[in-house]
């Protein structure tokens, strides 16, 4: 008897074993592969729900509630690779129709990372191995190219008018516009914006974006000091105050951005057709401090630390702070304290 056959006559002598004790080839699989008793999807986002961080559960949150809604009762080691696909197809076929829809891969790219996430967590807690996930055989829609663009000097000029003559607190959506512009920041930087973020000496803010990423941003000294203003006036005392209030003394939040881009899009209607929003704000700025200063400030000014950049160069032409300061103070016209310690 050669070597193949007794291999396979072994092997049907241990699938013989296994039907008399009434056991499949797949449950020992899944043994080895679950070495913890797996919770159900119900009680394991219940638990990680309180253990991100409150971005990650901003934007995993919603996701993770449709697999709650499909999969509640069911355990993490159950669903199959193709499971996973049927419900992300679904969710892209329930997605929320808008004007910039481009057939529902957002949808489905977030399930699929919301999973991931979720999966990643079950293996560190030795839920699962590694192999057993199947999140990761379900590879993502390819992105398409971003339909936002920098707005012209006029359009910006009319966005910013409108913010600052219509609505209940135009002070707070003009500044909070403008400082969107200086920085370039995401919503984010501005929400986590404290009163110790804020350097009025030296016209920088610390931001605190995705990532738990932190950087000193320049800006202009006319922002900083209507910053302090701002806090001074709507009771941001204490260092760990969130800078931007309403007048109530009650601090903002990612509603206000809502609000105000509805109400711009009332007064000019192409704002709420190509559904501009904050987002746009920070392609117009780094759009310009490319085009005038060139791609390593740009990258600077953006926050942008260069991991995921194919090309190494990028580490020895990385600009730093003075820099970023100059193209602020050519941007805004004024003067800035770091411009005047550029080294080049």
């Amino acid at each position: 008897m050669s070597e193949r056959d007794a291999g396979s006559a072994e092997i049907e002598a241990a699938r013989l074993l296994l039907a008399r004790l009434g056991v499949s080839p797949e449950q020992l699989i899944n043994v080895a592969r679950n070495p913890k008793s797996s919770p159900t999807f119900d009680e394991y986002i219940d638990r990680l729900s309180k253990s991100v961080s409150p971005g990650s559960l901003r934007v995993y949150g919603s996701y993770w509630n449709k697999v709650r809604d499909a999969w509640g009762s069911r355990r993490l080691t159950e669903p199959t690779t193709l499971e996973i696909r049927q419900l992300v197809e679904a969710t892209r076929d329930r997605r929320v129709l808008r004007r910039n829809s481009r057939g529902g891969r957002s949808a489905a790219e977030h399930l699929i990372s919301a999973l991931r996430c979720l999966y990643s967590h079950a293996v560190a807690d030795g839920l699962i191995s590694a192999e057993y996930n199947p999140s990761k055989r379900v590879p993502k829609p390819r992105r398409q190219p971003s339909t936002r663009r920098a707005l012209s000097d006029a359009q910006l000029r009319s966005i910013n008018d409108v913010a600052a003559t219509t609505g209940n607190d135009p002070d707070l959506d003009g500044l909070l516009l403008r400082f969107h512009e200086e920085t370039a920041c995401r919503r984010g930087g501005a929400l986590a914006l404290s009163r110790a973020d804020l350097d009025t000496e030296q016209s920088v803010v610390a931001l605190h974006e995705k990532g738990d990423t932190v950087r000193w941003q320049p800006i202009s000294p006319t922002l900083a000091n209507r910053l302090a203003e701002l806090a001074d006036e709507r009771g941001s005392v204490s260092p760990a105050d969130q800078l931007f209030r309403y007048r109530s003394g009650k601090p903002i939040t990612h509603r206000r951005y809502d609000y105000l881009w509805q109400r711009i899009g009332r007064h000019l209607p192409w704002v709420r057709v190509q559904q501009i929003s904050t987002h746009w704000l920070r392609h117009t700025t780094l759009t310009w401090v490319e085009r005038n200063f060139g791609y390593a400030v740009a990258r600077a000014f953006a926050g942008h630390n260069g991991r995921s950049d194919a090309s190494t160069t990028i580490t020895y032409v990385r600009a730093d702070i003075y820099e970023v300061a100059q193209a602020l103070s050519t941007l805004t016209g004024e003067a800035h304290p770091l411009a005047q310690g550029r080294r080049f």
